[in-house]
């Protein structure tokens, strides 16, 4: 997992009261399902034709995904839905922790990996990615914190709450580096990032470090317990992923197809307006397919 300072200005301004209220409120926008497609849906690998599709999402990272009581909710899992619509396919939501997506889907139990994943280098080795989002990271912390962020450097002699195996979790533990002279950062690692919240709630951690817009959020629906440290580092873009195989790739194929589609016909936009992440938006020429080999 892995924003961009703009996605986190638009939350905090917006000041969305819960999840649950947002939900509810855009419950009824148009324009958010989809379409069914058929030259998009013919990409869809013979392999993967008529069986139900099994996705993978930490449901705790609030407003990319979480759980509005037991129905999954989030602009990801929106965005999901949109895609399986336009293609055909139907797809079954798991709640995974994020640390075992990317497993899960190289041993075969997931078809589709889709929580928020920072496409990096060392992640394409593994699975296939289809770009469709960009973000940062972000820090927040108590609200009566003294502590700044200007860089990796400030945190330097800090405890740092990340959720495992995330993109800030390795960046957190790098930062020790930079402490040359000076106390290094203990990373505090939790299976998710509500455990990774209550750290900070408690003050176990000093700070949360995680995506930028889950950021923003955290802080707007803290009732004053948090606030935004610095400004977001590290924009890179979220992929959705796919097994490391000639079905996967075409899969990749076909979910790319299917995304600019929708960014086409307006309901791309329209599932991050819904949301209050707009500002992450890519244009249909960077929603791109990356670490497919066949």
């Amino acid at each position: 997992m892995h924003g961009n300072s703009r996605v986190l200005q638009v939350l905090v301004a917006v000041g969305v009261s819960s999840l649950v209220l947002a939900s509810s409120v855009v419950a009824g926008a148009s324009g958010t399902t989809g379409v069914y497609n058929k030259a998009n849906a013919k990409l869809v690998p013979a392999a993967y034709k008529g069986k139900t599709l099994a996705v993978a999402t930490d449901a705790t990272y609030a407003p990319d995904e979480s759980m509005a009581g037991t129905k999954m909710v989030g602009f990801d899992v929106d965005l999901m839905n949109a895609v399986a619509k336009t293609l055909g396919i139907k797809i079954q939501e798991n709640n995974v922790t994020f640390d075992n997506i990317i497993a899960g889907i190289k041993s075969g139990h997931y078809v589709i990996g889709n929580s928020s994943f920072t496409d990096n280098k060392a992640r394409e080795k593994q699975v296939n990615f289809v770009d469709y989002f960009q973000a940062g990271e972000g820090v927040y912390a108590a609200a009566s914190s003294k502590v700044k962020f200007s860089g990796f450097k400030s945190f330097c002699g800090l405890k740092v709450a990340v959720e495992t195996g995330t993109v800030e979790q390795t960046d957190a533990q790098n930062a020790s580096k930079l402490c040359k002279g000076a106390k290094k950062v203990s990373v505090l690692a939790f299976s998710t990032q509500t455990e990774a919240n209550v750290a900070v709630t408690s003050g176990h951690a000093d700070v949360g470090f995680l995506d930028s817009q889950i950021a923003g959020y955290v802080v707007s629906q803290s009732k004053g317990k948090f606030k935004l440290v610095g400004s977001a580092v590290n924009v890179a873009p979220y992929g959705i992923a796919t097994p490391k195989t000639t079905a996967g790739a075409q899969l990749a194929q076909a979910i790319q197809a299917a995304l600019k589609t929708l960014v086409k016909n307006g309901t791309y936009l329209a599932i991050l307006n819904k949301w209050g992440v707009s500002s992450g938006k890519l244009p249909a020429n960077k929603i791109v397919l990356n670490g497919a080999t066949s």
